[in-house]
């Protein structure tokens, strides 16, 4: 049914509103409380014969077009003053300002929806995709999708995704699933229940298979491409080879997949190692030409690697003795940077190797021309607001160290220091300048045939970008937190009328830690205590970000 124009009378005023028949109760409440500014949990709209609930069926009520609501309920709740002190942005220093502008937002648990904040942030990760969704027409759940992204970016205060979540939920009911919960929550009807993270992120993924894909460099380039099988889509090719028949020929098949899987057993320590367990194995099926049940031997490698791969730790495991899916606590290191060109095939390994050398080249020369511009503008003397030179005691340690290090010093440099320093870092050039000719460089090194498949890696070399953990000992309970790399989520603004935030350097390796409306800095050196080992946050899905040559 096409959605119905109607109107809606709160405090004496009169509103437009769409109403569409199709979309949950919880839709249109979401829409008056846009304009009304009635939260929805305390608002009631008055129909035919009592009050609208979350469940209540539209084809029931009837609603025809130019037919008025009444909306009953106050206006948000009346301003508090703020905890801590007001500080203006003219009054804040460099680092506390760049931290200000550049602080994304969280997302308000409704009830045990921290499964869905943390994989959306982590999702966020991928600007690629925000860019497909401004720039096409979608409908359904990737238009719920686009609106969060787009409030997101256009406020600093937490969003509360009434309208998404009601929307993953039409279109998703497993997500709608009611707790059995017992005592006073039953009485009053319990809640929703907490659900998996990782099926959300699968099914997040599906629905967004007819975003239309992002236009290549040339014309020729495919139109009618989607963007989820450019950038989040892997070819696998499986062969099994029959291990009690030599001359039986190989069999090959080929699928799309949308993640790798990492299973955790006793063995397994790190996640290279559960990948290959996933991809590699022994099976039983008919033999032909035996005539009779045999074992085969099933190795699988990818022939094709997106620009972002998902990488799903197969931490619940089904329990028979216990009749439930019960959590593995093993330990499983993962890294920030991931050579996946060992679980490729030989073919695409093969187009990949000459340019994903030259990048690991490129990284240690950046990593250096970085730690020597460090040294330089740690050796500049500092300036007061007004600009001004500021003079060190002659007595203090850091005016004889200067002073030592000058142009009448004849003390040759440190055993392991760099020698020439100072000079090195006075003849760099701008770093856009070797960025540039990188590019270039590396640029002719790409496989033809990699270069013309939009959305695919062209190295077969990743960086961690965004991580979702489980926090508890249940599967079907526990809590979720988001991790998302900070440089992954600043640049150019990818929604019409949102500010970009002051970018971090090249340098920074920290990351933003999303635990529901609560957003902080996390330092990368703790990540490694996101590798499990207790009920603490353990990696459940990670996401890696193909590396850019420039």
């Amino acid at each position: 049914m096409a959605p119905l124009s109607v109107k809606i009378k709160h405090a004496g005023k009169v509103h437009d509103v769409q109403l569409d028949p199709d979309q949950p109760a919880t839709v249109f409440k979401d829409a008056v409380y846009q304009l009304t500014g009635v939260p929805p949990d305390r608002m009631k709209v008055m129909i035919k014969g009592g009050i609208l609930k979350d469940d209540t069926d539209w084809r029931k009520v009837a609603p025809k077009a130019g037919q008025t609501f009444m909306v009953i309920g106050a206006a948000g709740e009346l301003p508090k003053p703020p905890s801590t002190p007001v500080k203006f942005l003219e009054d804040m220093d460099e680092t506390t300002l760049a931290e200000a502008l550049s602080m994304p937002v969280g997302l308000v648990n409704l009830g045990n929806t921290c499964y869905m904040n943390a994989t959306l942030q982590a999702m966020r990760a991928i600007p690629e995709l925000q860019v497909a969704l401004q720039s096409s027409s979608p409908s359904g759940l990737s238009l719920a999708l686009r609106n969060l992204y787009t409030n997101m970016a256009k406020t600093t205060e937490s969003v509360t995704p009434s309208a998404f979540v009601a929307a993953l939920r039409h279109a998703f009911p497993q997500f709608a699933e009611q707790t059995r919960a017992t005592g006073i929550k039953g009485l009053l009807g319990g809640g929703y229940a907490q659900q998996d993270a990782e099926e959300c992120w699968v099914q997040l993924t599906n629905s967004l298979k007819d975003v239309s894909g992002l236009p290549g460099p040339s014309s020729a380039s495919n139109a009618s491409a989607k963007f989820v099988e450019q950038f989040m889509t892997g070819e696998l090719r499986r062969v099994l080879k029959c291990d009690e028949a030599s001359d039986e020929p190989e069999s090959v098949a080929s699928e799309k997949v949308l993640k790798v899987s990492c299973n955790i057993s006793n063995a397994v320590n790190y996640m290279q190692q559960g990948i290959l367990e996933a991809l590699d194995g022994k099976i039983e099926k008919q033999s032909p030409s035996l005539g009779r049940e045999a074992v085969y031997s099933s190795t699988s490698r990818l022939s094709r690697l997106p620009s972002y791969l998902t990488v799903h730790m197969v931490r619940f495991a089904w329990k028979r003795d216990i009749g439930k899916k019960a959590k593995i606590m093993r330990r499983v290191k993962f890294p920030t940077e991931y050579d996946a060109l060992e679980i490729a095939t030989p073919e695409l390994r093969e187009k990949l190797l000459p340019v994903s050398r030259k990048l690991k080249e490129v990284e240690k020369e950046r990593a250096e021309r970085r730690k020597v511009r460090k040294r330089t503008k740690a050796a500049q003397p500092a300036t007061d607001k007004e600009g001004d030179v500021q003079m060190a005691d002659a007595s203090s340690p850091e005016a004889s160290s200067s002073s030592g290090a000058g142009a009448g010093s004849t003390d040759p440099p440190a055993e392991g220091e760099d020698k020439g320093k100072d000079v090195a870092g006075a003849e760099l050039e701008e770093e856009s300048v070797y960025r540039e000719r990188e590019g270039k460089e590396l640029e002719e090194l790409i496989h033809p045939d990699v270069k013309a498949d939009i959305g695919a890696s062209t190295t077969g070399q990743y960086e961690l970008v965004a991580i979702v953990t489980h926090k508890g000992a249940e599967a079907d309970a526990g809590h979720y937190i988001g991790f998302v790399k900070k440089r992954a989520l600043h640049g150019a603004p990818l929604a019409p009328g949102a500010a970009a935030g002051a970018a971090p350097d090249d340098g920074d390796e920290d990351w933003y830690k999303f635990d529901d409306d609560k957003v902080s800095v996390f330092p990368a050196e703790k990540l490694e205590t996101l590798s499990g080992g207790g009920q603490d946050a353990s990696a459940y899905v990670l996401l890696y970000r193909s590396r850019p040559l420039v």
